[in-house]
């Protein structure tokens, strides 16, 4: 089905996978990332392209003219890091606040008792799901076994190789709004894409940043997006409950740019340069000069009031994530993995202690890499990619259980250099300290931190430059 490819990361190795691209269609950027997994079951990310997003809103696509041409810059971006690709099929992410789930359970009497379980049967338990009453306008998306029975034993997780007369399982389904998900194939199908299925998106930022022992110990994932924070709730190795929170990144520099007086593009830099989730920890004394419009004065910035600003978002976000654990019964003495949070947002100074202090669980920071090959360049690994690297991860999923059928490709995809790490010198390898630029009671002082990646020093620059007051003409 699939032509046989090669790779340097491989060492030469017939690699008979198929390319399977991810799309995150978010509120803040559109992500397209073309993976495919080597001879050890790691990813290997073969192409990487993404672009901003003007026609998405609280992860719902409104504008689907402005979407169509953010996915095709993507894509375009794609292409240049590895011209060899071809993409005709892409697993799509799904968010919103249309989002819901609900519990159901079923079952069926097997024809044929004396065989064993068989995965048809599975499959057709699943089906079943699928003619489940909903409310009108809303559609199905998913249907995720929990654990099954078969017939007086409880929680078996695989029933296949049983034998019984009655198997039957709970479900957890999850559905969302007609409209919503017709916006998104629409799309899709306009920029010259089909799309292979469409995911949850806490669920595909929890198959990349999630491990076994993880879904042994129990976790919430908590995904903080621009438009919305996601939830998806692991316990005894199930999905429990999923979530979406009308609240992320925006709503923070909104509140910034609202309760500050600031431009949307000076708050959205502020947050990310001088942001805190916790005031108690930012310095009192310590101000950020934002240059004056048009020959006005320039306006100093509370670095404490900044913080306060990004707490009480933070804190009410959080304040969701402990009401839904607790809607599901999984209070702070279950969930032994506590909180792993992910996404654009989880960068956010502080977040961490925050977190653990409203909803009571430990917390920690969820990268992509867990099924990442190592050698990739380290912007892949940005908790802000984590849903376009699970989606490629489902689509693996449905390969290896001949779920669904893939495209043939008939052409070389190798591993481009662009996304391959560049070796480093042992002796520089420790990170670069950079002054950041800080007035604090009306002198200028220097307030250390640690420089960003290399490829993204152009970037840094210019977003420090915007503090400097010579950025008067500018404005």
């Amino acid at each position: 089905m699939i032509n046989e490819q090669t790779n340097p990361f491989d060492n030469g190795a017939v690699n008979n996978n198929p390319v399977i691209v991810g799309l995150d269609i978010g509120t803040t950027k559109i992500a397209a990332i073309a993976g495919r997994k080597n001879e050890y079951g790691k990813l290997e990310i073969l192409g990487f392209g993404r672009a901003n997003s003007n026609g998405v809103q609280h992860g719902m696509v409104l504008n689907i003219d402005q979407t169509i041409k953010a996915i095709q810059t993507a894509l375009e971006n794609c292409y240049a890091s590895n011209p060899n690709l071809a993409i005709s099929e892409v697993y799509v992410g799904i968010a919103g606040h249309h989002i819901k789930s609900l519990q159901t359970r079923g079952d069926i009497v097997r024809q044929n008792t004396e065989e064993e379980i068989r995965q048809e049967e599975i499959d057709r338990l699943i089906a079943d799901q699928y003619r489940t009453y909903i409310p009108a306008g809303d559609q199905i998306i998913d249907v995720i076994p929990q654990e099954f029975t078969v017939d007086n034993f409880q929680n078996i997780p695989n029933p296949i190789g049983y034998s019984g007369v009655k198997v039957g399982a709970n479900f957890h389904i999850i559905t969302g709004d007609k409209t919503a998900i017709r916006n998104i194939n629409r799309s899709v199908e306009k920029s010259g894409l089909k799309t292979q299925d469409l995911v949850l998106q806490p669920l595909a930022s929890a198959a990349a940043v999630m491990c076994d022992q993880d879904l042994e110990a129990g976790v919430a994932i908590v995904d903080i997006g621009g438009g919305t924070t996601d939830l998806a709730v692991f316990y005894e190795g199930i999905l429990k409950h999923t979530a979406v929170i009308p609240f992320g990144g925006e709503n923070i520099t909104n509140d910034i740019k609202n309760g500050l007086g600031v431009l949307k593009t000076q708050a959205e830099q502020m947050k990310v340069q001088f942001g805190s989730a916790l005031a108690d920890e930012a310095k009192a004394n310590a101000f950020i000069t934002i240059p004056g419009l048009r020959g006005m004065p320039p306006k100093e910035i509370s670095v404490k009031n900044l913080a306060g600003i990004i707490q009480a978002r933070m804190s009410e976000i959080m304040d969701f994530v402990s009401y839904h654990l607790k809607q599901v019964g999984l209070d702070t003495r279950l969930l032994n993995g506590g909180v792993i949070l992910t996404g654009g947002g989880s960068q956010l100074k502080h977040l961490i202690q925050l977190t653990e202090y409203v909803t009571g669980l430990n917390a920690r920071i969820g990268y992509p890499n867990e099924h990442l090959a190592s050698g990739h360049i380290e912007e892949l690994t940005k908790p802000m990619y984590s849903t376009c690297i699970g989606l490629i991860l489902k689509g693996y999923n449905d390969f290896e259980n001949k779920n669904k059928q893939f495209a043939e490709q008939f052409r070389r995809v190798e591993v481009p250099s662009s996304l391959q790490q560049e070796p480093v010198d042992e002796t520089l390898a420790l990170p670069q300290e950079e002054p950041v630029l800080v007035e604090i009671n009306g002198s200028n002082k220097v307030k250390e931190r640690k420089s960003l990646k290399t490829f993204m020093d152009s970037f840094k620059n210019g977003l420090i430059d915007l503090f400097k007051e010579e950025g008067d003409a500018h404005l």
